[in-house]
C-alpha cells in the first residue's frame, strides 16, 4: 500500500467508528425516550438511522477490504448481495432526508394544520413509497447484472459487467441519480428555503417588537440594549446556518460521487482511482453527519443521551460502592441525578 491508499484507508476506518457509535446512539435514545418515539418525525430519523448503521456494518469494511487488498472482497455473490443493498441504502438515506425536510415544511409553514396533514398513517406512506423508490432500481440492476466489483471506487457497487448494453447502463445511471440524489436535493432546497423564509418572517416581527420596547425603555443601560441587539443578530443567524448545514452537507457528501458517476460514463479516460475511493468515502461520511445534524444535537436527543450518560456513572458508582463495600458520595449521586 503507497501512502495515499493507507490515508483513505484510515479515513474510512475512522469514518466507520464515528458512523457506528453515533448512529447507535441515536437508536438508543429512540428505544429510551417515549417522547421522540411518538412524534412523527422519528419515524423518518429512524429509518434514516437504521440505513446509515446497514451501511456502516455491510458496505464500509467490505470498501475498506477492497482498498487494502486491491481486489474483490469475496464472491461474485456476496459483492452482488453487498452492491445490491448498497444501491437500496444510498437512495433510501437520501428520500428519507427529503421526507424530513417535508415534514420540517410542514410544520413550519402549516402550523396549525400540521397534525392533520402529518399524522403516523401519512408518515407510514412516505416511508412506504421511499422503499418502494429505494428498492426498483436495485433489483432493476440486479437482474440485469449491472452490479459487481469496480476498481475505481474499491467497492461492491452499480458497474458495468457486459460491454454490448452501453448505452442501456448509460440511461440507467443517469435516470436512477436524477430521481435519487438529484430529486432529493430538489426537495430538501425547495422545503428548506420555505422553511427559511418563514423563519426569517418571525425574526423581522420579534425585532420589530424588540425594537420598539428599546425605544420605550428610554432609561435601559447601555450594555442592555447592546445584548438585545445582538441576540437579535444571533437570532437571523441561527436559521440560516440550519439550513445551510442541512443543504450544505448533503451536496458535500454525495455530489462528488454522483459527479464522479456520470463523469466516467462520458469520459473515455480512466478517472484517477484515489479520487473514485475519496468520492466513495465522501458519500459514507454522509452516515456520520447524520446523527450529529438530524438527531443528537437535538435539544431532546441531548437531553435524552446525557441522561442515559449520568445513568450509567451512577450505576457504576454503586455498582463500586458496592464492591468496596464504601457508601456512595452523596454529591456525586445527586449531580447524576
Amino acid at each position: 500500500m503507497d501512502t495515499a491508499e493507507v490515508i483513505l484507508s484510515l479515513f474510512l476506518g475512522i469514518l466507520m467508528v464515528v458512523s457506528l457509535l453515533s448512529n447507535v446512539l441515536v437508536l438508543i435514545c429512540f428505544l429510551s425516550s417515549a417522547e421522540i418515539r411518538k412524534q412523527v418525525p422519528g419515524m423518518f430519523i429512524i429509518n434514516l438511522t437504521l440505513s446509515n448503521l446497514l451501511t456502516t456494518v455491510l458496505n464500509m469494511p467490505l470498501t475498506l477490504v477492497g482498498i487494502i487488498n486491491k481486489e474483490q472482497p469475496g464472491a461474485d455473490s456476496v459483492c452482488r448481495l453487498v452492491g445490491f443493498l448498497e444501491t437500496f441504502l444510498v437512495t433510501n438515506s437520501m428520500l428519507s432526508m427529503a421526507a424530513l425536510s417535508t415534514d420540517r415544511w410542514i410544520a413550519v409553514v402549516f402550523p396549525l394544520s400540521y397534525n392533520s396533514k402529518m399524522r403516523y398513517k401519512d408518515a407510514a406512506i412516505m416511508l412506504g413509497y421511499t422503499w418502494f423508490h429505494s428498492l426498483s432500481f436495485p433489483i432493476v440492476a440486479i437482474c440485469l447484472s449491472w452490479v459487481g466489483y469496480s476498481h475505481l471506487y474499491a467497492s461492491c457497487t452499480l458497474c458495468q459487467t457486459r460491454t454490448d448494453d452501453q448505452t442501456q447502463f448509460v440511461v440507467f445511471t443517469v435516470v436512477f441519480h436524477a430521481l435519487s440524489f438529484l430529486l432529493s436535493l430538489i426537495v430538501l432546497c425547495f422545503t428548506y428555503l420555505k422553511v427559511l423564509k418563514v423563519a426569517r418572517f418571525h425574526c423581522k416581527r420579534i425585532d420589530v417588537i424588540t425594537m420598539q420596547t428599546l425605544v420605550l425603555l428610554v432609561d435601559i443601560h447601555p450594555s442592555v440594549r447592546q445584548r438585545c441587539l445582538e441576540e437579535q443578530k444571533r437570532r437571523r443567524q441561527r436559521a440560516t446556518k440550519k439550513i445551510s448545514t442541512f443543504i450544505g452537507t448533503f451536496i458535500l457528501c454525495f455530489a462528488p460521487y454522483v459527479i464522479t458517476r456520470l463523469v466516467e460514463l462520458a469520459v473515455s479516460t480512466p478517472i484517477n482511482p484515489y479520487w473514485g475511493i475519496l468520492s466513495k468515502c465522501l458519500a459514507y461520511g454522509k452516515a456520520v453527519s447524520d446523527p450529529f445534524v438530524y438527531s443528537l444535537l437535538r435539544h431532546q436527543y441531548k437531553k435524552t443521551w446525557m441522561d442515559i450518560i449520568n445513568r450509567l456513572l451512577k450505576r457504576s458508582s454503586l455498582n463500586s460502592s458496592a464492591l468496596t463495600g464504601e457508601t456512595p458520595n452523596s454529591n456525586f449521586v445527586q449531580t447524576t441525578e
